[in-house]
């Protein structure tokens, strides 16, 4: 492994994930794992419902 690549993932060990990074990456895992099952998932419709979870979850 090049210095390069070691000190890039050395850094990434010790970086914390913002609040809007992580909502991004779970709505870009939830989009990848649903449109393997189904071609007619959208981003766009996994983002609605992310939405929709996130306001039951303040009302709580």
């Amino acid at each position: 492994m090049s210095n390069h690549l070691q000190t890039l993932i050395e850094a990434a060990r010790s970086r914390s994930i913002s609040p809007d990074e992580r909502q991004a990456q779970r709505r870009s895992f939830a989009y990848g794992n649903t449109k393997i099952e189904n071609d007619r998932i959208t981003r766009e419709m996994v983002d609605q419902q992310d939405e929709l979870l996130i306001e039951e979850a303040q009302t709580r």
